[in-house]
């Protein structure tokens, strides 16, 4: 059951899935209401999500991070496939017995996302994509160079996710600079388990599978009936603001907001704002 705690002093969990993979997942927040289950970016692990969106999502509801397979301490090899990771996904939600969740995916979690409501439509009551395109999009076979440059090297740093995750703005670096701060300062004890080069991969690989153009696979979106929420910043140049319109356009029941002077993590700089807009809409 999830507890009152906040998500820097939230206690690391395993749950045993179906497909024999150990998933490590925190839990948080209200015992009430429908949970509230977060995918994660690229290469991100349970310490990744900042607790400035963490504990004002908590306040209310019952939230839950995980690592997916052979990401993080979760056992197992990363799949190369969006497809399996949402598989992947849907098996971890059926371990902890849960049958009806909100979800909010971030970047490669938002392509997983997408799919989990494809897949599992009866399991998703709200969807919530942050930094997400549908697949198929033409000009998502990739990166930009600096971008994969900054965020796809062995060892990623501080000036790489301030360049891929935020504007050049004072302001936006600033933000920026400070949720590292508390992603990487906060939690002192029981951080998870640094994600592989391995992972790595087969999620890079997993971008590039998922943005192969093919126009036909746009229309996959319409069977998506659920509420969904789309975000982004207005700046972002790892998945640009345009593929969030187009997401929306494609899905029946969507609206998009931006968010100003931000690009990837605006999430984390925008977390207050962008937490209450997250409740507004898994309220209404």
């Amino acid at each position: 059951m999830a507890s009152s705690t906040t998500y820097l002093h939230a206690e690391t969990s395993t749950a045993e899935g179906a497909n024999g993979a150990r998933y490590a997942y925190r839990r948080l927040g209200s015992t009430g209401g429908r949970p509230l289950v977060l995918l994660q970016h690229f290469r991100g692990n349970l310490d990744n999500w900042d607790h400035a969106l963490i504990d004002p999502l908590a306040e209310s509801r019952d939230v839950i991070t995980f690592d997916n397979v052979g990401v993080g301490a979760t056992t197992g090899r990363t799949p190369s496939t969006i497809a399996q990771m949402a598989d992947d996904a849907i098996v971890f939600i059926e371990a902890l017995g849960l049958d009806r969740i909100d979800l909010l995916g971030f970047s490669i979690g938002s392509f997983v996302a997408q799919e989990v409501a494809l897949t599992r439509a009866a399991l998703v009551t709200k969807l919530v994509l942050a930094s997400t395109a549908p697949q198929g999009a033409p000009g998502m076979h990739g990166w930009a160079p600096d971008i994969i440059a900054a965020v796809g090297e062995p060892e990623t740093g501080a000036e790489g996710v301030l360049h891929a995750f935020y504007t050049d703005s004072a302001a936006s670096q600033a933000a920026g600079q400070q949720s590292l701060s508390r992603i990487f300062g906060g939690r002192t004890e029981g951080r998870d388990t640094p994600t592989g080069w391995q992972t790595r991969n087969a999620q890079y690989d997993s971008v590039l599978k998922w943005g192969t153009p093919d126009f036909g696979l746009l229309q996959r979106l319409a069977a998506i009936e659920q509420p969904v929420f789309v975000a982004n910043g207005d700046d972002d140049r790892m998945i640009l603001p345009w593929y969030s319109h187009l997401t929306a356009s494609l899905i029946p029941d969507a609206f998009v907001k931006l968010y100003p002077d931000s690009a990837h993590g605006f999430l984390f700089q925008h977390a207050q704002e962008f937490a209450a807009d997250v409740h507004k809409f898994l309220d209404a």
